[in-house]
């Protein structure tokens, strides 16, 4: 057997969202977030399914705490609830939202874990929405006011941080396919709140430069690999479109400051255009330290006119399938952060979420076999050192996720954990995926 090695300063980490695991939904102050009215919504989410008690974090972090220094990660990702720091979006801060966030980092860092923070996760203050959301350009304001609030807060205890979380999701996902919240289904809206996403990111950047913070900042984009099916003319433009949806249409305004023109042309076909204001698309590409990757899939796609928005159609070629659905391809994660280099240069990487959901059940011994997710990383893992190797500056890895929570619009059924929560009783078991990774990072690497 082979033996990977994996550099000695790579940052192993695992990752969670607030809403997904903190519950106590209106303890100490917090207002309500879209989430909140989203999952209160008879039918929008699977069992109406809500965030209310999650898994408890808020009140049972020391526990998880406990989980990752034994897991043996350097970093923990996680997110802070805006609307516990404001209850109304703006406003006077909630002295008691933040001390949650103080116990946190301070847990975290007593076990020698860096926090690594993302500042906006999905839960948009309802208050903000009653207003037009993120397609209200006042928002962007007073998303800054509240980075800048956190900014101050944590400086010197927080060394890492994220603006946004998959800006495709809280835009396309959550307004024009309307599966997560607010639920929209309006290409326009989309298109505008991406825009807007992307200048308050690059707002908060400037205010995280001006202020003289410590430490790194960037952002998150949810990255997949969409193949031509042949190589007909017709099908590679349709796999072009499909990865922009996603990639470049992200990426180009964070690192280079353009839309791609097919792109808009595409939308404008649609009749969908880019909101550009002056400067903002300075604003958007301000220098960033790394950029965040979350990976699960691709696969492969053709022409078919009139599919869907870009008129094409995902073909299966056999791939395995997680409980999501979704393809198993960890040869797309190679190509996906190998393509990141070529097209946009040697920027510092962080995969900050990958990971699997697969049905999971509590055996004799309080133990979960889960080795279809085991196997599942121990695959992206073998990419990781094949991207180190071959020159991309991958800095660290963050598994999805640390616990089994509220997966959105899926509710409690869909289990990603590397640790399995028992909604009942709120008790964390951790899986046998969760040792396989505290074996690879105990032993810097791994044997294929």
């Amino acid at each position: 057997m082979a033996k990977l090695n994996f550099p000695s300063d790579f940052v192993w980490g695992t990752a969670t969202a607030s809403y997904q695991i903190e519950g106590a939904y209106q303890e100490d102050g917090r207002g309500l977030s879209i989430w909140d009215t989203f999952s209160h919504t008879p039918g929008k989410v699977v069992n109406n399914d809500n965030g209310d008690v999650a898994c408890d974090s808020y009140h049972r972090y020391e526990e998880d705490v406990a989980l990752l220094k034994k897991l043996g990660v350097k970093a923990y990702r996680f997110s802070i609830a805006w609307p516990r720091i404001f209850p109304q979006g703006t406003g006077e801060v909630n002295e008691k939202g933040l001390d949650y966030y103080r116990r946190v980092v301070d847990a975290l860092l007593a076990a020698g874990i860096e926090p690594a923070v993302t500042l906006y996760h999905w839960d948009l203050p309802q208050a903000l929405q009653d207003k037009g959301g993120w397609a209200n350009r006042d928002s962007i304001d007073a998303f800054v006011k509240y980075a800048e609030v956190i900014f101050k807060e944590f400086n010197g205890k927080i060394k890492q941080w994220i603006t946004f979380n998959e800006t495709w999701c809280v835009s396309f996902l959550s307004n024009y396919i309307g599966a997560h919240a607010p639920g929209n289904k309006d290409l326009q809206l989309a298109v505008t709140v991406a825009h807007n996403c992307m200048v308050a990111h690059g707002e908060a950047v400037k205010k995280f430069r001006a202020l003289g913070i410590e430490g790194q900042i960037g952002t998150t984009h949810n990255l997949y690999w969409y193949e031509p099916l042949t190589t007909k003319p017709e099908d590679v433009e349709a796999a072009r479109r499909s990865r922009a949806y996603y990639n470049e249409w992200f990426m180009e305004p964070t690192l280079k400051g353009t839309y791609p023109q097919f792109m808009v042309d595409w939308y404008r076909s649609k009749g969908a255009e880019v909101p550009i204001q002056d400067g903002d698309m300075e604003t958007i590409s301000q220098p960033i330290d790394f950029i965040g990757v979350n990976f699960y899939s691709g696969g492969y796609t053709r022409y078919k006119k009139d599919e869907g928005l870009f008129d094409s159609e995902d073909v299966q070629v056999g791939f395995d399938k997680t409980f999501m659905d979704w393809n198993v391809y960890p040869d797309g994660l190679y190509k996906v952060l190998s393509w990141v280099k070529d097209e946009y240069g040697d920027i510092p990487i962080y995969i900050t979420e990958n990971g699997a959901c697969y049905e999971d059940e509590l055996a004799e011994g309080n133990r979960v076999h889960d080795a279809l997710r085991a196997d599942y990383y121990k695959k992206h893992f073998i990419q990781l050192h094949r991207l180190i190797e071959s020159g991309v500056q991958l800095k660290g890895y963050f598994a999805w996720s640390l616990l089994d929570n509220f997966e959105w619009a899926e509710g409690y059924k869909k289990r990603f954990g590397i640790v399995y929560t028992n909604y009942e009783t709120l008790e964390r078991h951790p899986k046998d995926s969760y040792y396989f990774i505290q074996k690879v990072i105990a032993d810097d690497g791994l044997e294929v």
